[in-house]
């Protein structure tokens, strides 16, 4: 019998010692979440929006630069000519290709970068622990997207 009242004893204590330390720990999570739809802010993103309208112009240069250089091509007899010409424009078509995505990229990297500073301010100025990403939040935390767009525009 005194075995079994030391391991009662030893439970009771086991069990006071996990719930205050368990209490504890939970005091440490964060008491405000907010969710963001991000791909909303950054369709809405003015600066979004003048990137796809450069894109959609040096795309429409690019083409017309394919089109002039296959009626030059077309219009070259000489085999040896009109292999040197199609070398020539495929070199300077890969060039302006890889300018434009490496413009594109540094450009969507800085409005990325822009666009986390504001949800980093608002989330600061509404005293938020946590932001979420709207898509993986089931339910739950408050949603700040409005307030991050109109911060953006």
């Amino acid at each position: 019998m005194k075995n079994s009242g030391k391991f009662l004893l030893v439970g009771a204590l086991t069990f006071v010692a996990g719930v205050t330390f368990g209490n504890f720990a939970m005091s440490d999570v964060p008491s405000k979440i907010a969710v963001v739809d991000v791909p909303q802010v950054v369709n809405s993103s003015a600066q979004v929006q003048a990137l796809k309208k450069e894109q959609q112009a040096k795309t429409k240069e690019i083409l017309a630069f394919v089109e002039k250089a296959r009626k030059e091509v077309a219009a070259t007899t000489d085999v040896k000519k009109k292999q040197a010409l199609e070398e020539k424009y495929s070199k300077e078509l890969n060039n302006k290709r890889v300018a434009m995505e490496k413009n594109y990229a540094s450009k969507l990297s800085a409005i990325d970068t822009t666009i986390s500073a504001k949800i980093s301010e608002q989330a600061k100025a509404g005293g938020y622990d946590i932001v979420l990403a709207k898509g993986v939040v089931l339910y739950g935390g408050t949603d700040i997207t409005e307030s991050i767009k109109k911060a953006v525009k």
